[in-house]
Parts: structure tokens; sequence; C-alpha cells
């Protein structure tokens, strides 16, 4: 029996009700993601350029010309003039083309066939991802007393295999900046491909710094810096899936690239084929209607509730884990277990937060749906489970 066309209603009237499951960022309820709810602006560009395909440029020439003029923009905001990269679905696909690029660059010019990386032990779990996929050994080095990446046990740590050296600017659990500078070097005179996640801080840091904060270089400024990741679909308030990779030379991409025949372009270096153009005009968009100005003010503020949240938490009673260089705030509970609390929170009023691993804690990211006003609420419901 063939099924009859569904009338329109009867589907919207179904999806809604699927999509009444979903938490809301406007409930400012979701306390644990690093992803927000996209800018108005950009959901209306995105939806013009639904159809366009970066994968195959040569018929959507103009989409790929703002692609790149958005690279642009982004290479300038961590110190590079002419940057090459793309955008891509997000900090996973970023990570993997920075280390297959490292790898096939090492490869190439070195010879190394069986390469491994050094990550720290707070590395985003994408980098497993990409290692399972490249066959690359990871090598994880110590972290230091402030659970950033200890320099000394990095330069320990180089082989004759080292194909790539990683640092994070913004940490996923704690939102912390390693001493990238120090990697820089270490980098530079071993001729090794260095890669900064920036997935969260790059789209921040540089905009901090211009409302006054001082951070330690993390960017292309630095001589050893290869490739730097950093996600729109963050801090930029692009619609998912926004993820950005920069690289410093172009032949980091050719290194990657592969034969694609039928298609009006002779060559293609990103992991996936079809390529949604949507995402980067969005973020162009974004980057033009903010400007460095409007983007100052956003993190601004966020770093102002961070500290808000921060210094109430303290006056309860409650234990910082370390203290915030970007807006993540992690926190235990004297005696309670993080898990414990964490469930409790969800139990009281509905709070859905994350625990880190390294170390356990209850983590909280201040994201732009995350108002003063919910966390007033969410002060209050801690003071309540102290």
């Amino acid at each position: 029996m063939k099924d009859l066309p569904t009338p329109k209603e009867d589907i919207l009237s179904e999806l809604a009700q699927i999509q009444s499951k979903d938490l809301k960022y406007s409930d400012g309820k979701i306390l644990g993601s690093m992803c927000t709810e996209a800018h108005p602006f950009a959901k209306e560009i995105y939806i013009k350029f639904l159809d366009s395909n970066l994968g195959d440029p040569g018929l959507f020439k103009g989409t790929r010309e703002i692609e790149e003029k958005t690279i642009n923009i982004i290479g300038k905001l961590l110190s590079i003039d002419k940057a090459y990269g793309n955008i891509v679905t997000g900090g996973t696909e970023a990570n993997i083309m920075a280390l297959r690029a490292a790898r096939n660059h090492a490869r190439k010019y070195k010879g190394i066939k069986n390469g491994e990386i050094i990550i720290p032990e707070s590395a985003h779990f994408s980098f497993k991802k990409a290692a399972d996929m490249m066959n690359l050994k990871i090598v994880e080095s110590e972290l230091d007393d402030n659970y950033k990446i200890n320099p000394k046990s990095v330069q320990d740590n180089i082989s004759d295999k080292t194909v790539s050296i990683v640092g994070i600017a913004g940490t996923t659990e704690l939102g912390l900046i390693d001493p990238i500078e120090e990697l820089s070097n270490i980098a530079f005179e071993n001729n090794i491909y260095m890669h900064v996640d920036a997935a969260f801080g790059g789209f921040s840091i540089p905009f901090l710094e211009m409302a006054g904060y001082n951070f330690p270089k993390f960017d292309f400024s630095l001589p050893g810096v290869s490739s730097i990741t950093v996600d729109p679909h963050k801090m930029g308030l692009a619609p998912i899936p926004a993820g950005g990779i920069i690289f410093r030379k172009k032949e980091y991409l050719k290194v990657m690239a592969i034969d694609s025949p039928y298609l009006t372009v002779k060559t293609q270096s990103t992991v996936v084929g079809t390529r949604l153009g949507a995402s980067s005009v969005a973020t162009y968009a974004l980057l033009k209607y903010f400007g460095s100005d409007g983007y100052s003010k956003l993190a601004l503020k966020l770093m102002n509730n961070t500290k808000f949240f921060k210094n109430n938490l303290e006056k309860i009673g409650y234990n910082i884990v370390v203290e915030p260089e970007l807006n993540i705030v992690a926190f235990n509970h004297p005696t309670k277990d993080a898990d414990i609390l964490a469930k409790e929170l969800k139990d009281l009023n509905g709070w859905i937060v994350s625990v880190a691993s390294c170390p356990k804690a209850i983590r909280i990211v201040l994201m732009n749906h995350v108002t003063k006003q919910h966390l007033t609420q969410l002060l209050k419901d801690l003071k309540e489970l102290f």
C-alpha cells in the first residue's frame, strides 16, 4: 500500500510536538554548551544561501568569494595578512584538517610514515578522532598545577616521528589558554608543525584585547604557529554548522589536495565534498554587522557575567577551580560530589550543567543566552543546595 501525501499542516504539527522535547537556549537552562542561539540576522542570511555548495565552487563563485573574504577577516583578527582555509562544520572537522595537513606535510618533506602528535591532557576529544582516522599516535603531555600544558613535557615528548604539537586557546573544560608562545618556540626550533585549537577562544580573545584585557600571544604573530581552529558558531553567534580552519601557508592545503575531476575545480582539500555555503556567508554578514566594536562589547558583557557569577559563588562558599580566563567557571561544593550536585540542580529547577573531568567539577559556560537574571536564579538555587 502506498503512502498518501501528508498535508503540510499535519507535518508542521508533528514537528512542533517533537521539537517541544528540545531544550531552548532562551530558557537559560543550557549551562554547559559552547554553542548558543544564532543571531537573527545570521539566520536570515543563512536561508538566502541555503542552496549554495562550496564543494563545487565554480558554480557558486560569489559564495566562494565570500568564504575567502571571511577567512581573511578572521585571519587578520589572528594577526596574519593573507590567510588560507575554509569555513567547515565545526572544530572537530577543523582539527582533523589541521592534523591531516601536518601528517601529509611531514610525510612529504620528512618521510615520516607513522606519525605522532603531542597534545595536552586537556585537549578536545576531536584529536582522538583525528588520530584514529589517520593512524597517528597520541602522546599526551602533562599539565602544570594550573591545568595548562607543561612545555617541558612537550619538549621531552618530541621524537623523530612527531608531526605536530597542539596547544589550546580556550580549553573546553576550563577555558584556559595554554602557553602558546613557549610551544611555538619549541615547534619552530624543532621544525615541527604547530596547531592551535582556539575553537572557543579565537572569537573572544582578540575582541577582549580590544576592550583592554591582556592575554598571552596565541596566534600567527608567533612564527611557530602553522594553523588555528576558530569556530564562528560559538562566540561568533553564527548558525551551526560554522567552524573555521585558518592556515599560515597555502601549501598546507595543497598537501591535502585530492583530484576532483568532474567538479568545477581540479582539486579539493576539505574533508567533506559537498559543503554548505550558507555558513560562510552568515559568518561574513555577522563580522560586518557587529564589527570589532560590537564583538568586543559582547565579549566584555559575557566576561562581566563571568565575574559576577564567580564572585557570588565564592560568597556562598563554593570552591573555584581556577581563576576564569575566558567565560567559563568551574567550581565544586566543599563536600558534595560534582555528579550529585549536577543531578540536584536538574531536579530542582531543570538546570543542565556539565561535569568537567580534568579536574572533576561543575562547569558553567557563560554564553550569550545565559543572562544576569538566569545567573541570579541559579545562584539562589545553588545557595539552597549548599
